[in-house]
């Protein structure tokens, strides 16, 4: 598949099922990754392990609670594809729950380079510490 949009659809619908072995799939091996803010997961993430390292980290910080669905259709742009996203999580004595905007790019069917945007970075950064 080399639709942007469908390959981001699918990897989203991935997200959302809990469905990390089909994640992990629609990330190329040379993933570059950005992670806004100033918490344990913010920086640059090169590699597709680092990536799902990460958010095998985050589902374990929120005690598998971690949740990412689409708010709207994905947005494409040549290779780049934006997508509204609403997240949520919670862990022991702190809730999450914010909107975002995920850049992603995508080659040959898989995504290639992803920058993420949330509404209220600090209380992410909080959440995650």
């Amino acid at each position: 598949m080399s639709d942007p949009v469908a390959v981001v659809q699918q990897y989203f619908d991935a997200l959302a099922a809990k469905d990390f072995a089909t994640v992990a799939g629609f990330l190329a091996e040379e993933i570059v990754w950005h992670q806004p803010g100033a918490n344990r997961f913010s920086g640059v993430q090169s590699g597709a392990d680092a990536v799902n390292a990460m958010i095998g980290g985050m589902m374990e910080i929120s005690e598998g609670s971690f949740e990412l669905a689409l708010t709207a259709p994905p947005m494409l742009n040549g290779d780049l594809v934006a997508a509204p996203i609403h997240f949520t999580a919670k862990r022991a004595g702190a809730d999450l729950a914010q909107d975002g905007v995920d850049l992603l790019k995508v080659a040959d069917g898989k995504i290639v380079e992803a920058w993420l945007f949330s509404a209220d970075q600090p209380g992410e950064d909080a959440f995650w510490g």
